[in-house]
């Protein structure tokens, strides 16, 4: 996917600025984001031109959103 992309979710207040992913190898991207043990948080990717979507390797879905447990 051309362009920025990020991780929004509750843990950010869905702030799109937050946690953007960096280049990786190929076309792997990667962020860091310290969440606190044993919750749940619902989350998407926010791609450039408004383009949302959901990680199908998540912990689960929920709507929309994709759900992670830690």
């Amino acid at each position: 996917m051309p362009g920025p992309v990020s991780v929004v979710g509750d843990f950010n207040d869905w702030d799109p600025h937050a946690h953007p992913l960096q280049g990786g190898q190929g076309t792997t991207r990667t962020v860091t984001v310290a969440l606190p043990t044993e919750s749940s948080h619902s989350f998407r990717y926010l791609a450039a031109g408004d383009y949302w979507f959901h990680d199908e390797s998540a912990d689960g879905q929920e709507g929309p959103n994709s759900r992670v447990l830690t």
